[in-house]
C-alpha cells in the first residue's frame, strides 16, 4: 500500500513538473508584449559571413518609453563579434526604408526623427541613446 502511494505522488509530481516546463517553454515574453507599440520598418544584415556581421533595424514607436527599448533591442539578433543597431522613430514621422553598411547607415535627412538608438557592439556591451543625432 505504501509503495502504491509513493508511485501516485511520484507520478503526479513529474506530471505537475512537465506541465510547467512546457508552459514556461511555449509562453515566453517577446517583443509583441512591450507596450510601445513597436513596428520594424526596415532591415538590414550584411551579405557576407566573413567579416562581422552587422545587423541595422528601424523600428517606429508610439511612444519613447527607454527601458522598453532596450528590451526590444535585446530580442533583435546579435552575433558573437557583429555589431547591432536599433534607430527608433516616433510613429508618423518620415523613416528611412533603404539602409546600408557602416558607420552611416541612412540619409542624413532622417535624422532629425530618429528619438533613439540601441546598439550592441561586439563585445555585447548594450547601450540607448537618447536623441543621438542632436
Amino acid at each position: 500500500m505504501r509503495n502504491k502511494k509513493t508511485n501516485i505522488f511520484l507520478v503526479i509530481l513529474v506530471l505537475f513538473l512537465v506541465v510547467w516546463m512546457l508552459k514556461g517553454t511555449f509562453f515566453q515574453p517577446g517583443a509583441g508584449d512591450l507596450k510601445a507599440g513597436f513596428k520594424e520598418i526596415a532591415k538590414y544584415r550584411n551579405e557576407n559571413n566573413t567579416g562581422p556581421i552587422q545587423y541595422i533595424f528601424t523600428v517606429t514607436v508610439k511612444d519613447t518609453i527607454w527601458s522598453e527599448m532596450e528590451t526590444f533591442g535585446n530580442y533583435k539578433p546579435h552575433h558573437k563579434g557583429g555589431n547591432t543597431k536599433v534607430y527608433y522613430f516616433m510613429e508618423g514621422s518620415s523613416v528611412p526604408h533603404q539602409l546600408s553598411p557602416g558607420n552611416v547607415n541612412f540619409d542624413s535627412s532622417f535624422n532629425t526623427g530618429c528619438v533613439g538608438l540601441y546598439e550592441k557592439s561586439a563585445t555585447g556591451y548594450t547601450s540607448v541613446k537618447k536623441y543621438p543625432f542632436k
